[in-house]
């Protein structure tokens, strides 16, 4: 309970920081008045104009919150991915998931239009995701790469194929939309409304709450296949699942965030190192470092450049591009030993 009560508060504090710092500055005590007013109209003295309770609660909380739960699903999908494939270099950014909800955006914003409405940027990332797991385990069954380092090579190689596949759909679009094509490509949170908010969530929590009732089973997988199928877990059925779970996860945030790497691949080593292994604590830690870490890549992005925002994904691109070697290096240092 006392670490519960710890995390609320440094999250708490986290998006006050979030909030605060930007273009123009906001104090905390301004922040949370503003927050209390739009919640308890009257119950605080308005000594702000209407520009900075603007700024506050329709730009930058928003905006906070979603990178919040971004974080946290791209993490958790990091997670039960390392856990199925029992290799720690496995993520949704490197086994070509986040590329095909990539290519499934790209598709719609400048190809088949808004036809369902502000639902098809996210149903199309969705398909572009489980488009790109079913590609990367039908190839590894074809090419007979089922081992966990080929089933990553595999998935780096069909992000590759995608990704060219996206950059012909750009070519081929219309000119005058490349801008808003280069906010998924790059990753943004800089479109955050409260109204979209929800769709995110509302996929976010379930899948969540799958991955920690079935932590028992991420818990085997780690272990080895043929141990968890003498534990009575249906070996392949449960990593298809993890599979197109994370593919969920991964199409509906990149279709709202663009494309943000190495969350998943960063972030549950650290959840490990402060937990230990039981994915009761590695699901839901990997979640909070998760958010936390994309909220303060994203602060570090507004304020690095200031005024401009400088795009998200080159802030966890250099910082998880340096961990990966770090990591590469233990590796090899374990194996050495």
């Amino acid at each position: 309970m006392r670490y519960t009560l710890v995390g609320v508060a440094l999250l708490a504090a986290s998006v006050t920081m979030a909030v605060c710092v930007g273009a123009v500055s906001v104090p905390a005590g301004t922040v949370w008045g503003i927050v209390l007013d739009k919640i308890a109209p009257g119950s605080v003295e308005v000594t702000w104009s209407r520009g900075k309770s603007a700024i506050v609660w329709d730009i930058r909380f928003p905006r906070a919150i979603l990178a919040v739960i971004v974080g946290a699903g791209l993490a958790a999908v990091g997670a039960t991915l390392q856990a199925v494939t029992r290799n720690p270099l496995a993520d949704p950014h490197l086994l070509g998931i986040s590329s095909g909800g990539a290519f499934g955006a790209i598709l719609a914003l400048l190809h088949t239009g808004l036809f369902l409405g502000l639902l098809t940027v996210p149903l199309f990332a969705f398909g572009g995701a489980l488009m790109a797991t079913l590609l990367v385990l039908g190839m590894s069954n074809f090419a007979s790469a089922t081992s966990a380092d080929r089933l990553v090579l595999t998935g780096v190689a069909i992000s590759f194929v995608i990704m060219a596949g996206a950059n012909m759909l750009i070519f081929m679009g219309d000119p005058r939309a490349i801008h808003t094509v280069v906010f998924w490509m790059l990753g943004g949170l800089g479109l955050a409304q409260w109204s979209h908010l929800m769709y995110p969530l509302v996929v976010l929590v379930p899948c969540l709450g799958w991955f920690y009732l079935r932590a028992g089973d991420l818990n085997a997988m780690t272990i080895g296949d043929e141990t968890a199928t003498t534990l009575g877990l249906r070996v392949a059925r449960f990593r298809l699942s993890v599979f197109v779970i994370g593919a969920l996860i991964t199409g509906v945030m990149v279709a709202f965030s663009g494309m943000i790497g190495f969350v998943g691949l960063m972030v549950p080593h650290i959840a490990r190192l402060i937990t230990g292994g039981d994915y009761r604590r590695v699901v839901p830690m990997s979640a909070f470092l998760g958010g936390l870490f994309v909220l303060w890549a994203d602060i570090v992005a507004r304020t690095v450049m200031a005024p401009e925002d400088m795009p998200i994904g080159i802030v966890t691109g250099f910082v998880g591009g340096c961990f990966f070697v770090w990591l590469l290096r233990r590796k090899s240092g374990q194996g050495g030993a």
